[in-house]
């Protein structure tokens, strides 16, 4: 059932009259057309009768076709459809009523230029009200803020468009795009300018310093390709929302953000087997250990929305732990979550902890991962916490009952040169030798470094910059995999799933990336350039690398299903002995760092105690 008009608003009102004029005009304008303007008077008779009930016919129709429902500024081509459409009815209406009471002096030929006529004014109407709308709060007259260059010609690009107009904030001057089949065409009245390569001659022949990028059905290394072109060209650059924020009608101004690190790393979407997920950790109590970290506290996040029973937070840090719980508690407020505070070097605390929460799987993240603070004179709390701490709590989750538990490692655990890596490396030994039939399943998750982890690179230069620089870099040649937070947590989480036990998973971290190249992207993407801020090289640190390795070719791993998920290949078990022998090691008291080394060794075969490269 149609709402009454709501007269009372002014506006409405306004609109209402205009369309009641607008028939009574067009009708008579029809009649003065047919007769040259000067129609006889028993036709200008019959006009003004019919418009007694012809008006009321009109008004009923424009009502129930919503005319009233839009508003004069925003009109659109759906409107205009609505009136066209009444319109036509009110034409079928009003030649029935004629030819059923055979009216009188109503020539045929005003049956036809009567609609024709109504549609010009009333649409007419509508559209001039908006030019002049638009005109007057975002025309020449007014602020138009700065030119901007908009990249992509597709929907994204016309309704970014459209609200850039509406703005205020920048106007639009050129759309540039790749496809020289759209070269020389216009999009809303602009100029489609290919290829991408010219946009550093556009911006400066048409003032512009900013660049949003309109392209979120493309592939991440095209958009990556189109930033680096538009930030090497001293442009600002933004991007527009996800593809899925558009199809959800969140495209506006506001969400426009400037393009970041990780739009330039080049990282495909995550696709999850939220099924299998849904399987392991709806309505089962998992527990995090090291969950205030930086992956830590991801995979908290990301669980969270498998809807786990309950969600157990373990951490040594008072303040990570709480920070991560408020959190949690802010966004998922119907998570139930459990809140321990240990060292996971500590057998009875763990033991304690598992056996009173029973979760069904543990996340293990807990580590120290400094390479150069773990060199020395930590060695030694690296081996404690990195190893015996990953053994104290595979054998309490053993005790437990625990059914799945999964150890995050690093790619430095390959060949490692430093007492870090060389740890993780213990590490996953030690949970393949706790492995058994029929118990719980051990499964080794390995990768790279992660964007804004604690620790990373990424603050640092975040810091240096912020600060006037320089930027320091250890090496010219030295290279890291990165990959994203979100995504690492979410390929942990896929590796869990599918993990039987015993497997050690490595990420396809994609293409390696030089620590000089992420340099001067932070600094361009900062608004600086390499001679404003400048890079300096201060030598490898103890125990760095040049180049990382992940085994990630065929010869050294398998696949699996997922395509960024292997398994290595490798005949790592602990001998009885061995076993025994490590665990001794690992109990004895403070070591001093080259014992340390010389113990890693031992049990790591493939240790290197130098930097290499």
């Amino acid at each position: 059932m149609k709402k009454p008009l709501p007269l009372s608003n002014p506006r409405t009102l306004a609109a209402f009259l205009h369309d009641v004029l607008a028939v009574a005009l067009a009708w008579m304008l029809a009649f003065w057309l047919r007769f040259n303007f000067d129609a006889p008077a028993e036709f200008e008779l019959a006009a003004r009768s019919t418009l007694i009930w012809l008006l009321p016919l009109y008004v009923c129709l424009f009502h129930l076709f919503g005319l009233y429902r839009g508003l004069w500024r925003f009109a659109s081509i759906s409107d205009l459809h609505h009136l066209v459409a009444a319109i036509g009815v009110g034409t079928l209406m009003t030649t029935a009523i004629i030819l059923l009471f055979t009216l009188p002096n109503i020539p045929r030929s005003v049956l036809v230029l009567h609609p024709v006529l109504l549609a010009v004014i009333m649409g007419g109407s509508r559209f001039a009200y908006r030019s002049w709308k638009e005109h007057r709060l975002y025309g020449p007259t007014q602020l138009r803020g700065q030119p901007v260059l908009v990249i992509g010609s597709g929907e994204a690009a016309d309704t970014l468009l459209r609200e850039i107009r509406r703005s205020g904030v920048w106007y639009a001057v050129a759309v540039i795009e790749d496809n020289p089949l759209r070269s020389g065409r216009q999009l809303q009245g602009l100029p489609v300018i290919s290829p991408i390569e010219q946009i550093g001659v556009v911006a400066g022949r048409l003032g512009a310093q900013h660049a949003i990028i309109a392209m979120p059905g493309a592939r991440s290394s095209e958009r990556r390709r189109v930033a680096e072109l538009a930030i090497a060209a001293g442009l600002t650059v933004m991007t527009v929302p996800s593809y899925d924020d558009l199809l959800s009608g969140r495209l506006a101004v506001s969400n426009i953000r400037k393009v970041e690190l990780e739009d330039l790393l080049g990282r495909e979407t995550v696709n999850l087997d939220d099924e299998g997920l849904f399987g392991l950790l709806r309505g089962r109590v998992v527990l995090v250990s090291g969950a205030g970290g930086s992956i830590g506290s991801e995979l908290c996040r990301q669980i969270a929305r498998f809807e786990p029973a309950r969600l157990v937070l373990l951490d040594s840090s008072e303040f990570a732990l709480y920070t991560i719980d408020e959190e949690l508690r802010g966004k998922s407020p119907g998570l139930a979550c459990q809140c321990w505070a240990a060292d996971v070097r500590d057998g009875k605390r763990v033991a304690e902890i598992l056996a009173s929460e029973q979760p069904a799987v543990v996340f293990h993240a807990a580590a120290y991962k400094h390479v150069p603070l773990m060199e020395d004179i930590n060695a030694w709390q690296a081996v404690r916490t990195n190893a015996l701490g990953t053994l104290t709590m595979a054998q309490a989750a053993q005790k437990a009952g625990v059914e799945k538990f999964v150890l995050i490692s690093t790619d430095k655990a390959v060949n490692p040169t430093n007492v870090m890596g060389a740890t993780k490396r213990l590490a996953e030994r030690l949970c393949r030798a706790v492995q058994a039939d029929g118990g719980t399943k051990f499964v080794t998750v390995r990768f790279g470094n992660v964007l804004d982890s604690n620790g990373s690179v990424i603050p640092k230069f975040r810091e240096q910059i912020a600060s006037g620089g320089p930027v320091t870099v250890t090496h010219p040649e030295i290279t890291r995999y990165f990959m994203t937070i979100p995504e690492a947590a979410q390929l942990v989480l896929q590796a869990g799933y599918m993990g039987r036990g015993g497997e050690i998973f490595v990420l396809d971290m994609g293409e390696p990336v030089k620590i000089i190249d992420l340099a001067r992207d932070m600094i361009r993407l900062s608004g600086f350039s390499d001679e404003e801020i400048h890079i300096e090289f201060t030598g490898l640190r103890p125990g760095e690398k040049l180049y990382e390795e992940l085994l990630a070719d065929d010869e050294a791993t398998l696949p699996t299903p997922h395509p960024k998920l292997r398994i290595a290949r490798l005949s790592d078990m602990l001998a009885t002995e061995e076993y025994a022998e490590l665990l001794a090691w690992l109990s004895a008291g403070v070591r001093p760092g080259e014992e340390v080394r010389q113990g890693l060794r031992r049990f790591v075969p493939e240790y290197i105690s130098r930097p290499t490269g």
